[in-house]
């Protein structure tokens, strides 16, 4: 009896299962397939055993042909991504584009923040009639199943999603998305340049959407999108610094061009014997003098500090410090200031504070900002109050004046760059509009967190609270 022939039944012979062509056939629609060339043709002999097998190597082809072609739409199409110069218009293009190879009815995308501690949404489309969770939420990342992702640098595809928050009742992004009607959803981790930089959510109407779907397109997506979405934030923080940069031209040529002009006028003045010469006239002048460079001086104090804050330059040299200290030293300096303008200024603090680790020169001038502003937005007859005290691991320093407070609307232009609102100094005084600004950064890069509560008529209370021991990172 012969020996079988490879790939037949045992106990077969070539004549009885095969066609002289058989092997030959599947060779050649093999070698198709090796050469990237998915069109496999079925020429099959139907007694032929060998021959039947080419129907599975055709799905196979097809099933490979399909899948080439949907990487390269995906990446011609993130190619073309980046001719988009806003976030907005790169994710409502994905949104767009993606549909035809990628099943979902909402997408969103979260970034870290630059501490890489929180996860925050900056944009969602759904086709859900109302998107629960969109821009501006944010949650912790520690300790989360995010985290998990960003570790692993793996995909993580949940197919019943109310099941998953029957198991996970605390999970609100969770509870949120069900809200919309989502049933199941892929979320991949986006990474660029080597560093995690956020997630992008996948998720659909019907449960088990991702049951059965190529991860590898997924996270070839995600890889390029990833490059494109950093790129593009890095476009925008360019667009916006050079807008700053024009903001702070803009208002340095007139901030300074006109303390300028007054010491020009000053000096001609005083060389003129008929005004010179008087002691009284000239005693004036000279004050003047000083009063508008002292007010040059600070404009220029405070872009430099900006701008030193803003390139990262600027040195926190933390150190524990005593607070009661501090804030009697400050409080004195300011109290002479504020009997000035018939403004009374209060401490309140206990005795003895905890000690605190600080740069003492950079929280002195946050409190100089803050107490600086307060006597300026203040009617005469007021008082201003500089408090302290302990809260569990943290300080809490507030300022709170009795002013005419500050309107809803203008609460968001607070503590930005320039950032001026509808109240003016009840005197006349000048603002640079970059006092906040600088507080909020050197609180921050303490570690800590300002805020401000206000209503109009009444006056405005700005907190900071700073840990106790200091900046978690250097």
């Amino acid at each position: 009896m012969s020996p079988a022939m490879p790939g037949t039944p045992s106990g077969s012979g070539p004549s009885a299962s095969t066609c002289p062509h058989g092997f030959r056939i599947c060779r050649e629609a093999m070698l198709h397939l090796a050469n990237g060339r998915f069109d496999v043709e079925v020429r099959a002999e139907p007694s032929c055993e060998v021959c039947t097998r080419l129907e599975t190597i055709r799905q196979v082809g097809e099933a490979l042909r399909n899948r080439a072609e949907a990487t390269a739409d995906l990446l011609r199409l993130t190619a073309r991504l980046t001719a988009n110069t806003t976030l907005e218009e790169v994710l409502n293009n994905v949104y767009e584009g993606f549909r035809r190879h990628i099943p979902y009815d909402r997408i969103g995308v979260a970034l870290l923040s630059d501490d890489g501690q929180e996860v925050r949404s900056i944009w969602a489309r759904s086709e859900a009639p109302q998107i629960r969770l969109g821009p501006g939420y944010k949650a912790r990342l520690a300790g989360s199943s995010l985290q998990a992702i960003l570790e692993t640098g793996h995909l993580r595809i949940l197919n019943d999603l109310p099941g998953y928050l029957a198991a996970h009742p605390g999970s609100h992004s969770t509870r949120l998305i069900v809200e919309e009607g989502m049933q199941s959803s892929l979320t991949c981790p986006l990474r660029a340049g080597g560093r995690p930089i956020g997630f992008l959510f996948f998720s659909s109407l019907q449960p088990a959407t991702y049951r059965s779907i190529h991860q590898e397109v997924f996270t070839q997506v995600t890889d390029n999108l990833s490059i494109i979405v950093e790129r593009t934030l890095a476009y925008q923080r360019l667009v916006e610094l050079n807008n700053l940069k024009n903001k702070f031209l803009g208002i340095a040529a007139h901030d300074l061009r006109n303390p300028l002009a007054l010491l020009v006028s000053f000096i001609e003045l005083l060389t003129d014997p008929a005004v010179g010469g008087d002691p009284a006239q000239r005693a004036r002048l000279l004050d003047r003098m000083q009063a508008t460079t002292t007010r040059m001086l600070t404009l220029v104090n405070d872009l430099l500090d900006l701008s030193a804050i803003e390139s990262g330059q600027i040195r926190i040299e933390p150190e524990p410090i005593d607070v009661r200290r501090l804030l009697e030293e400050t409080f004195e300096h300011h109290r002479l200031l504020a009997a000035r303008k018939e403004i009374g200024l209060v401490l309140e603090a206990p005795p003895t504070l905890p000690s605190l680790v600080a740069d003492p020169r950079r929280l002195s001038q946050v409190l100089d900002n803050l107490l600086s502003n307060a006597v300026k937005f203040s009617p005469r007859g007021t008082t201003v109050t500089l408090g302290a005290q302990p809260e569990h691991d943290f300080l809490h320093i507030w300022v709170t004046d009795q002013g005419r407070g500050i309107p809803t609307a203008d609460l968001p232009k607070l503590f930005t760059e320039f950032g001026r609102t509808s109240v003016k100094p009840t005197e006349g005084e000048k603002s640079t509009g970059l006092g906040l600004a600088i507080v909020k950064k050197i609180v921050e890069r303490h570690g800590g967190k300002v805020a401000v509560t206000s209503q109009e008529g009444k006056g405005s209370t700005f907190s900071v609270r700073l840990p106790l021991a200091g900046p978690s990172t250097p």
